[in-house]
C-alpha cells in the first residue's frame, strides 16, 4: 500500500494547512487592534435582564468582535485560493469558486443582518435591536437569493439522505423545509452565542467535520472554508475564551450561522447539518420547547432557564465547563456524521 501523497495530494494539504494558519493569525492579530477601537468606540454589549443575573459583570464588553475572524476568514481564503489553486487547474474549478461566493454571501449576508442588530443596540442604545419583522424580512430576502444561487448552479435537488431512511425525495415540499431550515439553524447558532467561546469552541468542532466531509466528498473548496474557519475560530478563541476579552455579538454569530449552513448546502447533503449542527439545533430547540410549553401550559416551564447552556450554569457549571461539555456534543455528532457519510 503506497502511503505517500500525490503532488497534487500535498498541493491540496499545504493549501488546507495555509488556509488554517492565516485564518488563525489574521484573525488574532485583528482582534489586537480591534478590540482597543470597540472599548474607545463604546461598543459594549449591553446584558439582558432574561439571563443569569451575574452576567451582569460583563456589561461593556466591546462586541462586534466577529469582524475579526470575518476578516480572518476571508484573507484566509482569498490567500490560500490564490496561492495554490491555480496551480491545480484540473482539481479546483469554476464551479469551486463559484460555489464559495455563495457561501460567502449566505455568511456575509447574514453577518450584515448581525452587525445592523448590533449597531442598534450599541449606537442607537436599542437593547433588543433590529425588531422581529425587520430580521426576518431581510433574513428571507438572502436566504431565497442563496436558494436561488444554489439551483443556478446545479447544487440543489429534492432528493435526500436521511438517516435510517435513506435516500428520499421530498418533491415540492423540499423548498419549504429548505427555505424554513436555513432560517432556523442560522438563529440556532445566534443563539448558542450565550457563553465566553460558546459559540466559537462548538464552531471550531463542526468546522473540523465540514473540513473532513469535504475531504471524504471530494469537495476540497468545502474543506477550504472549514480549514480557514476553524483556525479563525482558534484565533478569535484568544480573546473570546473566558473571561472573554471581546463578544463575537449578532456579526459574529449570524456569520457563524449563514456558514455552517452553507456548507452542507452547497454539497448537495443538506442532512449533514443534522450531525455537524447538533448543538445548535439542540440548544435552539430547548427555546422552541420551553415557549411552546409554557404558553399550552399557561406559565409552566420545563426547563429551568434557555437557551439550554443557560440551565447548566444554574445547576452550578462554570462556562468553561459548559463549553467543554457543548464541544464534546458537538465532537459526537461530527463522529457520527463523518461514520454516516463512510456507510452511506
Amino acid at each position: 500500500m503506497n502511503l505517500e501523497e500525490s503532488p497534487v495530494e500535498q498541493t491540496v494539504s499545504l493549501m488546507l494547512a495555509t488556509a488554517a494558519l492565516f485564518g488563525f493569525a489574521v484573525t488574532a492579530v485583528t482582534g489586537y487592534f480591534l478590540i482597543p477601537a470597540l472599548h474607545k468606540l463604546h461598543f459594549g454589549q449591553t446584558i439582558r435582564e432574561e439571563g443569569p443575573t451575574w452576567h451582569s459583570k460583563k456589561n461593556g464588553t466591546p462586541t462586534m468582535g466577529g469582524l475579526c475572524f470575518i476578516f480572518g476568514i476571508l484573507v484566509a481564503v482569498g490567500a490560500a485560493w490564490l496561492g495554490f489553486a491555480r496551480k491545480e487547474a484540473g482539481v479546483f474549478s469554476a464551479g469551486h469558486l463559484h460555489a464559495i461566493l455563495l457561501v460567502l454571501f449566505l455568511a456575509l449576508g447574514s453577518g450584515l443582518i448581525g452587525f445592523l442588530d448590533d449597531f442598534i443596540k450599541v449606537v442607537k442604545h436599542r437593547n433588543l435591536g433590529l425588531t422581529p419583522a425587520q430580521k426576518i424580512i431581510m433574513q428571507v430576502i438572502v436566504t431565497g437569493v442563496f436558494m436561488l444561487g444554489l439551483r443556478a448552479l446545479g447544487l440543489m435537488s429534492t432528493t435526500v439522505q436521511l438517516p435510517v431512511a435513506g435516500a428520499v425525495n421530498l418533491g415540492i415540499l423540499y423548498y419549504p423545509i429548505a427555505f424554513f431550515g436555513i432560517i432556523f439553524l442560522v438563529n440556532a447558532v445566534n443563539l448558542t452565542d450565550g457563553l465566553d467561546g460558546l459559540c466559537t469552541g462548538v464552531t471550531f468542532v463542526s468546522m473540523i467535520g465540514y473540513l473532513l466531509a469535504g475531504s471524504l466528498l471530494g469537495f476540497i473548496h468545502v474543506s477550504l472554508l472549514a480549514a480557514a474557519a476553524a483556525g479563525a475560530c482558534v484565533g478569535f478563541l484568544v480573546w473570546n475564551f473566558y473571561p472573554a476579552k471581546v463578544f463575537m455579538g449578532d456579526t459574529g454569530s449570524m456569520f457563524f450561522g449563514g456558514l455552517v449552513t452553507a456548507l452542507a448546502f452547497v454539497m448537495d447533503r443538506p442532512e449533514l447539518v443534522l450531525f455537524f449542527g447538533i448543538v445548535y439545533i439542540w440548544d435552539a430547540m430547548t427555546v422552541v420547547i420551553q415557549r411552546a410549553y409554557f404558553k399550552a401550559t399557561h406559565g409552566k416551564r420545563i426547563f429551568r432557564m434557555t437557551p439550554i447552556h443557560h440551565a447548566f450554569e444554574l445547576r452550578g457549571w462554570k462556562e468553561v465547563k459548559i463549553d467543554g461539555f457543548f464541544a464534546l456534543i458537538g465532537a459526537i455528532g461530527v463522529a457520527l456524521g463523518l461514520l454516516y457519510i463512510c456507510i452511506v
